[in-house]
């Protein structure tokens, strides 16, 4: 069996004592007695006794932990001290039940190393005691002591390569508990790096009434290598408590999150929160300085995939960032300046020359035939609309790549299009080698989308990469304007690209919006499209937030067809709907009727805005391609 160099292990917590920046995350995995209940487990068995009597069981979990990203594996002995395993009878198979729990993970470690070429870390999980201690209970600090330090020592029998290569206190509900652990630890570990975290009530305290800086300070005082919360009441009360802890400790940072809490449903406690909304955690915790990121009760390997991706973008994003930042010799060498604006595109010169814009989208087929969207296309041509917006399978739909119907609209028709681009489908060697060739064959503007999950969608299993977001995306599409790929290297020349994204003035979180948004315009974004706007009051309050760094606007126009349609907006896409607008759509008598009153909206908002952006994007609901131009004013009539 190959072993483990300290060295190896002491990178998980290096990057020096005060700065947070320089430590790479460590992504660990999630909940064990989650999965074995999920497989038959009665919660009246003892879990850790598996180790024992399933273990292919117990390797299996570990098995898809891995194979889903986790760098850090945790052994099933969360329980595997003598107080709670004498409920079972078990209190002389401490060393039993632990060293076995070692070495299922170590073999599942080791596994994986020979198979990815990827180091992974087994981590000896230590749960509390289970018991109330002194002088709340009976038991003395001394006999907490020597049941933490029994276990400690049966997790790192053998040493580096054979025990475990780091130790996980977790899950402490007081800080007389937490001491005897990280004693214990220390006293028959000293050499093992060791993780400590507390779970805390609603309001971000322990379960002793300690706040998280107090408990922060003392745990760092007592000799931990790391602090942090797991457990508790969900990702957001975790990451306040990260957030807390970060002003007081120079130690590296765990958050380990339950995935919410849990709700009975049809006899069943069921966690709630999804493994996406925990991925978009993931990067929360970071951002507020947690090194090491995974999941408690409730997550599975699911979880871990999501947070592995929304880690993985983070990491590609802020990599592209540095691209395009640094100004050293050899970034410059191989630098090219993009063309003007004006002389990449026809949009591009119109948004240069502050002349109104307009644009029409139109979405690609679920088959082959594209003939009705390039007939349309041809239409809006001849009608006068400026280009065609192609989304990239919206809604996280199957269809034709928005870029071969790009291709086909110009080829046949010679009117410029807007090549909608997402993260979600490509790695970001995909998606250099996509851009590349769109410029190659004449593909000039790029609206640059993270992209709708994929369940969303009618293939819900389907996997998303999200390798970058939106603003990574900007940053590649900036760089590849300058000559260089994401790894510095020239080109030759610039793509010429222009480079707009995405804005939602109707969002609920406005504010994350806001901040999202201008990191997109110091990413290079160029101009900005809109989610459909049908309430003008907040695209101006939109537009006057964004005034520090204001790029052109195009407003997003819906025409829209019906009542239901109306409630679809509103009620599925989070689209902020007017109740007026929802009376007057209610308010008709007939399809014809509801078409008819669904373009007078449109059009009156086209022309409320009209003073305030610089263009618009009506779509065509249904293929309804006359019903856009009319909102533009280009022909009087809407077909039936």
């Amino acid at each position: 069996m190959g072993s483990v160099g300290v060295s190896t292990i002491e990178r998980l917590f290096a990057g020096g004592a005060t700065n947070r920046s320089e430590r790479r995350t460590v992504l660990c995995d999630g909940a064990m007695g989650t999965m074995l209940y999920g497989r038959g487990v009665f919660i009246n068995r003892c879990y850790d006794e598996l180790n024992l009597s399933q273990p292919e069981m117990v390797r299996t979990v570990h098995e898809e932990y891995l194979q889903a990203g986790a760098e850090v594996i945790e052994t099933n002995t969360f329980g595997g001290n003598r107080f709670r395993l004498e409920r079972y009878g078990l209190q002389d198979r401490v060393r039993e039940i632990n060293v076995a729990g070692v070495k299922l993970a170590r073999e599942c470690v080791e596994q994986i190393r020979l198979k990815q070429a990827s180091d992974a870390f087994v981590a000896g999980a230590i749960g509390p005691l289970g018991i109330r201690l002194e002088p709340l209970g009976k038991t003395g600090l001394d006999e907490a002591f020597d049941a933490f330090a029994e276990q400690v020592k049966a997790l790192v029998e053998g040493g580096p390569g054979h025990g475990a290569d780091l130790l996980i206190v977790e899950t402490m509900t007081s800080m007389a508990e937490a001491e005897q652990a990280i004693l214990a630890a220390r006293s028959e570990a000293p050499g093992v790096p060791l993780i400590v975290m507390v779970t805390v009530d609603e309001d971000g305290n322990c379960l002793d009434g300690t706040t998280a800086e107090r408990a922060a300070v003392r745990m760092t005082e007592w000799g931990a290598d790391a602090v942090g919360c797991n457990c508790s009441a969900g990702p957001a009360t975790v990451l306040s408590v990260i957030e807390r802890m970060c002003a007081v400790t120079h130690l590296p940072l765990a958050a380990m999150p339950n995935a919410g809490i849990p709700r009975a449903v049809d006899g069943r406690m069921i966690y709630m929160t999804s493994p996406d909304y925990m991925g978009s955690f993931a990067r929360k915790f970071v951002k507020a300085g947690a090194t090491f990121v995974g999941g408690c009760c409730g997550t599975t390997p699911n979880y871990t995939r999501a947070m592995k991706s929304a880690l993985r973008a983070m990491d590609a994003q802020e990599t592209a960032v540095s691209v395009v930042v640094q100004s050293t010799a050899d970034d410059r060498k191989g630098k090219v300046e993009p063309p003007p604006l004006a002389d990449r595109s026809k949009i591009g010169s119109k948004i240069a020359a502050g002349e109104f814009v307009t644009l029409v989208e139109i979405v690609s087929p679920k088959g082959i035939d594209c003939t009705k969207e390039i007939e349309g296309a041809a239409q809006l041509h001849a009608l006068g609309v400026d280009a065609i917006n192609v989304p990239d399978s919206p809604r996280a739909s199957a269809r034709m790549s928005a870029q071969s119907l790009c291709v086909q609209i110009q080829q046949h028709v010679g009117i410029e299009t807007v090549l909608h681009y997402t993260c979600r489908d490509r790695n970001v060697l995909s998606i250099q080698s996509d851009l590349l060739g769109a410029s190659s064959i004449g593909l000039k503007n790029v609206l640059c989308l993270t992209g709708d999950p994929p369940k969303l969608g009618n293939y819900p299993d389907a996997t998303a990469v999200f390798d970058v977001d939106a603003i990574g995306l900007v940053n590649i599409v900036r760089n590849l304007n300058h000559g260089l790929d994401i790894g510095k290297n020239s080109i030759g020349e610039s793509t010429g690209f222009t480079i707009s994204v995405a804005a939602n003035p109707g969002v609920p979180d406005i504010e994350n919006e806001i901040r999202r948004f201008a990191f997109k315009v110091e990413a290079g974004a160029e101009y900005a499209i809109t989610q459909p706007v049908f309430d003008l009051r907040l695209l101006e309050e939109f537009l006057r937030r964004i005034e520090g760094f204001r790029i052109p606007v195009i407003a997003g126009i819906w025409p829209l067809t019906s009542l239901r349609n109306a409630e679809f907006m509103k009620n599925d896409l989070r689209v902020s709907m007017p109740e007026e607008i929802m009376a007057r759509m209610g308010a008709t008598t007939s399809p014809e009727a509801a078409r008819a009153e669904g373009v007078k909206i449109a059009q009156e908002m086209l022309e409320k805005a009209r003073g305030t952006v610089q263009g618009v994007q009506v779509s065509a609901p249904f293929g309804k391609y006359v019903a856009a131009a009319q909102v533009l004013g280009l022909v009087e009539s809407v077909e039936a």
